[in-house]
């Protein structure tokens, strides 16, 4: 079974539950582009980051980004201002520009996992897909 989402849904729910607009584009078949403003010396510079998908572990998401020391830095900033909003839980950094999504973490999260077993997470032009298997079939 497949959920699909199109880039521009996945934009307006992270505006909508960050308040800031984060565009979302196709960058490979395990990857998507994310594009943010950042103001720097009082001009607005946009920052792109690639996220790909490396492995997916039970209900844990392993994964990547590109970016040097600047990007790695951000990541984090981010990632520990996340840890004090609801769903900052599911957020672990790890080494070498990698990030864990522990959504066993999140009841709601969890509990769906106990009935299906997400089989992967890819891209295309349009969509982002979400494949998995309803368990006890």
């Amino acid at each position: 079974m497949e959920i699909r989402l199109t880039y521009q849904e996945i934009s307006d729910l992270i505006e909508k539950k960050a308040g800031r607009a984060l565009p979302v584009m196709y960058g490979g078949p395990h990857t998507i582009r994310l594009s943010y403003d950042v103001n720097v010396l009082f001009k607005s510079a946009s920052v792109g980051l690639d996220l790909t998908v490396d492995e997916i572990v039970g209900s844990d998401i392993y994964l990547s980004y590109n970016g040097g020391a600047g990007i790695d830095f951000m990541i984090r900033q981010a990632i520990s201002m996340a840890k004090n909003r609801p769903g900052g839980e599911l957020i672990e950094p790890l080494s070498d520009n990698r990030i864990l999504l522990c959504l066993s973490k999140n009841q709601q999260a969890g509990s769906l996992f106990d009935h299906i077993e997400l089989r992967d997470i890819r891209f295309d032009e349009q969509y982002a897909i979400v494949e998995f298997v309803p368990k006890n079939l």
